[in-house]
């Protein structure tokens, strides 16, 4: 009886805890602004670093990053079987992913990703982590490394973990996420509209550049003074899907 309240105890909390929205927090004590509403759209350590700066874009990683790990390590401190502590990770994921906070929408999910995976596989996080990593180096799109991580689950997973059935299937229902949150990253990466990230030794190049972009402006700095400054929306597509979401559940 004590170990089934601790099970729903874990994967009640690990959803709320997967689900604070900590981007949308930051941006609006950073900047006194919402991020939802420049650039990408999306509440991620990416889209806040790009709108707020690398200090918060940071912090809203590493807070990502235990939104995924902590879970998986609850439930190993509850002495849960290992089943349960991957459950715990990918719910996680699904309450970034679909917050009750945000209406049942949020993030992309990857920094969670690889807090969970942390948790419950640490070779696959750190080779799909380094996959990651070569992708930026060699061609700067932030969206493709994520993808090819995510891609890689399925097979590194039997390859460190055979026959665990468990992992297997989280790996599997990880990626498929992946894949339903970059669907317009896909896209634009097939249209070749998708924007670079920008490395200290890249320099800056048109390629960098998304073919469409509007400005707005916003009139507040980290330290709370008022100055003019220029955002640009680099990732239209993502803003129009979020604003179709929007008024799809105003009507309902």
């Amino acid at each position: 009886m004590a170990q089934a309240g601790n099970i729903v105890l874990l994967i009640l909390g690990s959803y709320l805890l997967g689900s604070l929205p900590v981007g949308l927090w930051v941006g609006r004590r950073w900047k006194g602004l919402d991020v939802r509403q420049f650039g990408s759209g999306n509440i991620g350590a990416t889209n806040v670093g790009r709108v707020c700066g690398p200090v918060a874009g940071g912090f809203v990683l590493v807070c990502d990053v235990l939104k995924g790990l902590l879970p998986p390590m609850a439930g190993a401190a509850m002495d849960l079987s290992s089943p349960w502590q991957i459950l715990a990770a990918l719910v996680a994921i699904l309450g970034h992913n679909y917050s009750v906070w945000l209406c049942f929408k949020g993030g992309k999910g990857i920094a969670t990703s690889l807090g969970a995976l942390l948790g419950i596989a640490p070779p696959v996080a750190l080779t799909a982590l380094l996959l990651f990593g070569i992708e930026i180096l060699l061609l700067r799109w932030v969206s493709l490394g994520a993808l090819l991580g995510a891609f890689s689950l399925p097979v590194l997973m039997p390859l460190y973990y055979p026959g665990d059935g468990f992992r297997l299937a989280f790996g599997v229902l990880a990626c498929i996420l992946a894949v339903l949150r970059h669907r317009s990253n896909i896209q634009r990466l097939l249209a070749g509209t998708e924007p670079r990230v920008h490395l200290p030794w890249s320099g800056r190049s048109d390629a960098d550049k998304p073919v469409s972009t509007s400005v707005q402006q916003t009139g507040v700095t980290p330290s709370g003074t008022s100055e003019l400054r220029d955002i640009a929306m680099t990732d239209q597509s993502e803003i129009a899907e979020h604003s179709r979401d929007t008024q799809t559940h105003a009507t309902r």
